[in-house]
């Protein structure tokens, strides 16, 4: 066991409230620069406008922040908060936590869901949100021990640069022989060097011994922790059961629990196979629908996807069950037992590695045309170590191979290296190179729209062939599904507040495989409910999956399939048994526009938050390269004809693709502004008086921000 050394900087000793129907009514701000420790009350009206989770890290970030507020400013915050529903172990998916920060790479609000225990643990020892402001000298772990009721800050040295050692150290130190009661949040060397910083929560995984992990990865919150000199923070908790949230109506909790638990055990094995595959099943599906990325984002199909499919991964996961919360029935966290790392510090050391799953395998696989699961898995294992998100990883790595083979950048710049799409080792070797914050490597982990920036200031590369390829919005890297023939996920990707996170508004499959979505009004009217009801889930502290990855078999004979209205009934009444808040359905969709539009107001007193931050690249609407339009060339030339009354005879193809262009993008432009009535908007995308007067967040600071940015009404 690594020796480590922890000098205690400040302690406070708190008695521990009782939970009251999903709630701790407190939370716990912690100041690292001076060093500070105090407690804040939640209010009824706090938990009446924000409900929990992400609302109350976005009120407790306003009340923090300032408008010329830095991702890296010392008032920028880490907050992390659960929900009321989160910690209940007889519903499937309850144990989500919501990570939100200032984002290095968008500038503006940025919230992250994750699973593990963390934020269970922390509710349960007293804190319905944990923000954290300032930063410390020398690296610091904070530790809030909800057995012992007490909170401390420690000064630490000797521990390892890894996340995955890190964690394990500080189980066992923390855990005093009961690892189970310890969830660890920390980051690696990648989040020191990159913009992309990922965090790690844990979970103690008993039947194999081991800690186990989760990622928070969009945004670059790794980031913003690793800047503040935080090493990691602890939370100690002992057993949870379905009284431990004290819900208003423990019955009806029971009740409705089973109902749902007992519906995914019985139709999950005919439907996706979480249980035995997780979300790789996802891979071969999006593949069939030419919805995989592949190469940047150009193709959407590629004959070896198999490679890595759901029965690849069926035979290199390892066996048994694998929920990252306690109950779940999904069970979907697989990992791989003794993988062997082929490069860098593990190499040839048996590793256990948490997952992959869909995002990873698709943005470090296929969108990298890398077709080996081995390579994929190593990427996966190497990035959670160094604390980076795949996903932003594997889109900002396609784009600057896709800048290679394009000529934009060529090995002068690179370091030598050979960056076509499909060279796995220059993949792997880009990602070791974050993590020292060396080489070309140190370049692509500033991500999409900075690397945009350098290789036309530094390479000379053209600036309009980049912004049409390089797939990020916001500054937000795209997550991995292929848009172009989705009207309804490129609104998707381009409304969502915090940038193209399929969290928000992941349409694609109930447009493109289901077609739910056949006509403009209703692709509008999905992209205001569906927001919102995703939004509700990281209020609460919950996991979407269960919601719509596992349906009831009568759904697809209901009014309204897309929404799974049987589960939708299901949350309001969870959410009415644990709270004592009687809610329908329609009541969860109001609490999320409050948040939902509250963040977008947050975005504007950050300077953003307007409709020129909702355009989205090319790439994602169109064909932007000739090869692009011929791969599918049959399909756009029917579309051009049938479609839109257009003759193309005598039509080359980029005259094609330029009149396919205009009225796509004009397609889009309509969404937007449908969009934008749809949620009480203006014209220019900013909440109207009326909206946030009738959401109750009408709040003096908030009116007087629409007022100085023109809306008076």
């Amino acid at each position: 066991m690594t020796e480590f050394n922890l000098k205690e900087i400040k302690t406070l000793s708190y008695e521990r409230p009782a939970m009251d129907k999903g709630y701790a009514n407190q939370t716990l701000h912690v100041n690292l620069s001076e060093p500070q420790i105090s407690v804040k009350p939640v209010t009824d009206p706090m938990k009446e406008i924000f409900v929990g989770g992400k609302g109350f890290d976005l009120w407790l970030l306003w009340n923090a922040v300032k408008p010329k507020t830095k991702w890296n400013h010392a008032d920028n915050e880490v907050c992390i908060a659960c929900g009321p529903l989160g910690g209940t172990p007889i519903y499937p998916g309850s144990g989500k936590s919501i990570v939100t920060s200032i984002s290095p790479l968008t500038g503006a609000v940025m919230d992250s869901n994750v699973g593990g225990h963390f934020g269970p643990f922390l509710k349960f020892s007293g804190f319905d949100a944990l923000e954290i402001q300032g930063k410390a000298p020398e690296e610091t772990i904070v530790f809030i021990d909800g057995i012992d009721n007490k909170v401390q800050i420690f000064e630490v040295s000797g521990l390892p640069d890894g996340a995955y050692e890190t964690s394990d150290i500080l189980t066992s130190h923390f855990g005093q022989g009961k690892p189970r009661n310890i969830s660890v949040v920390s980051t690696g060397p990648g989040a020191k060097h990159t913009r992309i910083g990922c965090l790690n929560f844990t979970w103690y995984d008993s039947r194999r011994a081991r800690t186990r992990y989760k990622q928070a990865g969009r945004g670059g919150t790794g980031t913003v922790f690793a800047d503040k000199k935080l090493k990691a923070v602890v939370a100690r908790w002992d057993s949870v059961t379905v009284s431990t949230n004290n819900p208003a109506d423990e019955a009806a909790l029971k009740g409705v629990g089973k109902l749902h638990s007992h519906e995914v055990v019985e139709l999950d094995p005919k439907q996706n196979e979480m249980a035995r595959v997780g979300t790789t099943h996802l891979v071969t599906i999006m593949n069939d629908y030419d919805l995989l990325p592949t190469h940047n984002f150009r193709y959407g199909r590629h004959p070896q996807a198999e490679n890595l499919g759901k029965e690849v991964y069926r035979r290199l996961f390892d066996k048994g069950f694998d929920g990252c919360w306690i109950g779940c029935t999904v069970a979907c966290s697989h990992g791989i037992k003794d993988f062997l790392p082929f490069t860098g510090a593990y190499k040839g050391k048996k590793v256990f590695v948490d997952g992959p799953e869909y995002e990873t395998i698709a943005g470090c696989g296929s969108n990298l045309g890398i077709f080996d699961p081995f390579a994929v898995t190593e990427i996966n294992f190497y990035c959670d170590t160094y604390g980076l998100d795949t996903i932003s990883v594997g889109t900002s790595i396609a784009f600057a191979m896709e800048c290679f083979e394009m000529g934009l950048i060529n090995e002068t710049h690179t370091g030598g290296m050979n960056l076509s799409f499909g060279n796995k080792v220059s993949a792997i070797e880009l990602v070791h190179q974050m993590a020292k914050g060396k080489g070309f490597g140190k370049i692509v982990g500033q991500g999409v729209r900075k690397m945009k920036e350098i290789f036309a200031k530094k390479f000379g590369a053209d600036p309009k062939i980049m912004q049409d390829i390089g797939m990020e919005a916001k500054g937000l890297e795209f997550s991995e599904y292929m848009t172009k023939e989705s009207l309804a996920q490129q609104g998707g990707f381009g409304l969502a507040v915090k940038g193209p996170q399929h969290d928000e508004a992941w349409l694609i499959f109930m447009d493109m495989v289901h077609n739910y979505l056949p006509t403009f009004e209703q692709k509008a009217e999905a992209l205001h409910w569906f927001p919102m009801f995703r939004t509700w889930f990281g209020l609460c502290g919950l996991c979407k999956l269960p919601w719509n990855d596992i349906v009831p078999e009568d759904n697809k004979d209901m009014q309204e399939p897309a929404k799974v209205t049987k589960h939708v009934e299901w949350y309001a009444r969870y959410f009415s048994a644990v709270t004592g808040r009687k809610a329908g359905p329609d009541d969860l969709i109001r609490m999320s526009e409050g948040v939902y539009n509250f963040q977008r107001i947050f975005n504007l007193r950050m300077g953003f938050g307007r409709r020129e931050q909702d355009n989205i690249p090319y790439r994602a609407v169109g064909p932007v390269t000739v090869d692009e339009y011929e791969s599918r060339k049959g399909r756009y030339d029917k579309q051009l004809v049938e479609k839109h009354g257009v003759d193309i005879t005598g039509k080359g193809t980029e005259e094609k693709i330029a009149i396919l262009r205009k009225l796509r993008e004009e397609m889009y432009e309509k969404l937007t502004g449908s969009v934008y009535r749809r949620r009480g908007w203006t014209a220019d995308g900013i909440p109207t008086l009326e909206t946030v007067k009738r959401l109750g967040i009408d709040f003096p600071e908030v009116v007087k921000l629409l007022k100085a940015n023109g809306v008076n009404q």
